[in-house]
């Protein structure tokens, strides 16, 4: 009789796992062909750009997507990922609408030859300037409201023709359930949560943070610069600072699996962020963060442009993906 149940849970495990590869058989059929060509004028420092012309998506409208591998890029061995946003401004300055750029390449070069950080790629995800906002507004903190400052934002952005229709939850369903499993599939990078990261700056900062928090299971940290704590345009009695924060202590993520770095200047948009720190501070410290996993760096005299990240990308480079 034992050897019958035995045999019976062999068959039945069997069973189960064609099924199962059945199904993920179908759901890769299902899925729509992507291409991805090597960008042969890019200007870089080192290593290799690869574009996916409007990545397809059923959560928000196809954007372009650019993979960055290392000079040192081999299948042999595995890699660390970098998630960015604003995915057209990080690696080549020739292409971008101020001809600026954060210098990615070089710097991430420079880390791993110098073997302070482990190796890793970068995954840049363009921005569409028109829905920027609503891609990178951290959705769920609208939650944290009151129905009367939520009904004034609403009035004041339908009178100024401005669409609230936020896609920040979307955004993020897009990034960890059709962008990485494509990444984890096409490149030899590390799948677990301790090697797969996320960075932004401005709103692409509060989204990083955003990210983490929703998916902490998926990312083991986030850069986030000249964060935009402010949710929109600066203005007084501006009701969007608290809502964010109170998500951010209601969605902490936990301080012994995860690392969060943030920074700020005090030059043109960031001359908003500096009232912000002290709270940012508490939250973490609060929340059982050290110096070991927490950083909110200040930076006198910057301001929010691409060349000032770039100056101290090497310090979230290192905090995050040291060896």
């Amino acid at each position: 009789m034992k050897q019958i149940t035995i045999l019976f849970s062999i068959l039945l495990m069997i069973c189960c796992k064609s099924a199962s590869t059945k199904e993920e058989k179908k759901q890769i059929q299902n899925q729509p062909k992507i291409e991805a060509n090597v960008l042969e004028k890019a200007v870089l420092a080192s290593g290799k750009l690869i574009r996916v012309d409007s990545f397809p998506s059923k959560n928000v409208v196809p954007r372009h997507v650019d993979v960055w591998l290392p000079g040192n890029y081999s299948s042999a061995k595995k890699y660390a990922v970098l998630y960015m946003h604003d995915g057209q401004n990080l690696f080549d300055a020739t292409t971008t609408w101020n001809k600026q750029e954060w210098m990615v390449d070089e710097i991430a070069t420079k880390l791993m030859k110098e073997g302070t950080v482990k190796d890793f790629i970068v995954v840049g995800i363009h921005n569409i300037p028109k829905i920027r906002w609503q891609d990178l507004y951290p959705e769920k903190a609208m939650d944290f409201l009151s129905k009367e400052d939520k009904e004034a934002i609403y009035e004041e952005a339908k009178k100024s023709n401005f669409s609230v229709d936020l896609k920040g939850d979307e955004y993020l369903s897009f990034l960890v359930t059709e962008l990485k499993p494509y990444i984890d599939a096409t490149y030899s990078v590390y799948t677990n949560k301790e090697n797969t990261f996320v960075a932004g700056s401005s709103m692409g900062g509060l989204m990083s943070m955003y990210a983490v928090a929703e998916y902490p299971a998926v990312f083991a940290g986030a850069a986030c610069f000249s964060t935009h704590w402010v949710g929109g345009s600066p203005k007084e009695n501006n009701p969007l600072p608290g809502a964010i924060f109170n998500y951010l202590e209601a969605n902490l993520p936990d301080s012994e699996t995860h690392k969060m770095y943030f920074d700020y200047g005090n030059k043109t948009l960031d001359a908003f962020y500096p009232q912000y720190a002290p709270k940012v501070d508490a939250i973490f410290k609060n929340g059982g963060y050290d110096d070991t996993n927490f950083k909110n760096l200040y930076f006198e005299g910057t301001d929010h442009s691409e060349k000032s990240w770039q100056k101290r990308l090497e310090l979230p480079f290192t905090f995050l993906l040291k060896k």
